[in-house]
């Protein structure tokens, strides 16, 4: 009788065994390690423990599992916040933590903890995303394409890219052209002038700042300048680069996007020879390093991020100067974060500097993104779309994303007449292939991927 008592316990142990973990029988991949994990549950002490053979993964009781990862977590120093679906949120010094979580059998939880060099990223933090793209050529083709019974309209210049310009919160480019009025006629190269049309053409694009600093703006004069600022500003668009006294010179181009200050600076190499007035030097930001320096150390304490408009470089050269180069990480150094180049009037290649410690961010030219010149590297630019993200509690703002869209300046008509319009290269590519795009046969698919592979290959060419 008493051998029996042994073998009858053994019995029950094996039955409640079966009792606890026959659920797990039902689950899909590997038993073993969940099983002894489930074991250990139930015949000991611990309310979570971990799967043997994965990283960083996590079995507690389904009645009691929020508290028991939430205890573990504490015991980490990590501090739940929310529950997203199957995500759980914890915050530690700054940073945040996902779990990711999931029934196993209906008696169990599972929960997946990302490593924190990887996965985690700092908490209470605001992002924004700031657009940009190259200059705009208002040649006498273009100017003519918005002409219709006696007036201008240029809102097909911009329209197939008008939902990657609203797409940011904030759009900038620069504009290469005077617009002073019709009584000196409107004219393309080498004098610029445009009708007024063009401002709120911009405007309904989805820009939200038209750099005036480039060796175009004194086309028309001084006055022609003064109107051309008057006229973009009426249009409900911001100005930099040129201003109309020292104090509007002085009070920088603050712009708050959800919390995060934006500040801008644009300067030029040149006025094409035509003289800044002798009483007005406050009018023109000219590239003039020093005074730019002295213009990041006056504006940075007032913003969490600076950015800097560059009217530089070579005409037409695929490559920046040495000396740009050198220039970027000196601005950098200063305290700049961001600097967009124009002027080349081709794309050059983008990079990522180090700079204290921090992402740095350079593109030395973003091509044309409007005009009639010869050549597809002229007709070629690009939306470039910077995400920022401002980490509250740690009172930083860092890049977090860079993305841009390859575009391409199509000339073609409308019946005998010339029109314009700008298009993204890749989804224009698939509305040809698709038969939907109102314009493009399938005989221009070759020139506009030559256009896209070249536009991705200068972009990330390496420049050291």
């Amino acid at each position: 009788m008493r051998k029996l008592i042994p073998a009858s316990l053994i019995l029950l142990l094996l039955g409640l065994g079966w009792f606890k973990l026959y659920p797990l029988y039902q689950q899909e991949g590997s038993l073993l390690p969940y099983a002894s994990t489930a074991w250990q549950l139930e015949t000991g002490s611990a309310d979570i423990a971990a799967v043997p053979g994965e990283t960083e993964k996590y079995m507690a009781r389904s009645t009691d599992a929020m508290q028991a990862l939430t205890d573990m977590m504490a015991s980490r120093g990590w501090t739940f916040k929310e529950q997203m679906g199957a995500g759980i949120i914890f915050v530690k010094n700054g940073a945040v933590a996902t779990v990711s979580s999931r029934m196993y059998s209906g008696r169990y939880m599972l929960f997946s903890i990302p490593e924190p060099d990887q996965q985690t990223v700092l908490a209470d933090a605001a992002t924004i995303n700031l657009v940009a793209t190259g200059d705009i050529l208002m040649h006498n083709t273009v100017i003519a394409s918005g002409l219709k019974d006696g007036s201008y309209n240029y809102d097909h210049l911009y329209a197939p890219i008008k939902h990657l310009l609203t797409a940011g919160d904030y759009a900038s480019v620069n504009l290469e052209c005077a617009l002073a009025g019709p009584s000196s006629g409107y004219t393309g190269y080498p004098l610029f002038n445009s009708p007024d049309a063009i401002a709120p053409a911009l405007k309904n694009a989805g820009f939200d700042l038209v750099v005036t600093a480039n060796n175009h703006i004194l086309d028309r004069g001084y006055q022609g300048a003064m109107r051309t600022m008057d006229t973009l500003r009426q249009a409900g668009l911001d100005t930099t680069g040129t201003f109309k006294s020292e104090q509007e010179r002085q009070s920088f181009l603050i712009k708050d996007l959800r919390g995060i200050k934006v500040g801008y600076l644009a300067y030029s190499y040149s006025t094409n020879g035509i003289p800044v007035p002798a009483d007005k030097p406050h009018f023109y930001n000219f590239l003039d390093k020093e005074q730019i320096i002295k213009d990041i150390t006056a504006l940075r304490p007032q913003v969490d991020l600076l950015v800097l408009i560059l009217h530089w470089g070579i005409e037409y050269s695929p490559y920046p100067t040495a000396s740009q180069r050198q220039m970027a990480r000196e601005l950098f150094e200063n305290g700049a974060d961001v600097i967009l180049g124009s002027h080349p009037h081709v794309i050059q290649p983008m990079e990522v500097m180090k700079v204290n410690g921090q992402d740095k961010f350079v593109i030395y030219s973003m091509g044309n993104s409007m005009g009639n010149q010869n050549g597809v590297e002229r007709n070629s630019g690009v939306v470039l779309n910077l995400q920022f993200s401002k980490y509250l509690t740690e009172n930083k703002t860092v890049l977090t994303g860079v993305n841009y869209v390859p575009t391409y300046i199509h000339p073609y008509y409308v019946g005998q007449k010339r029109t314009f319009r700008v298009v993204p290269i890749e989804e224009t590519l698939a509305a040809i292939k698709a038969g939907t795009d109102p314009v493009f046969g399938p005989e221009a698919i070759p020139e506009l991927e030559q256009v896209l592979a070249a536009t991705n290959e200068t972009l990330n060419r390496p420049l050291d």
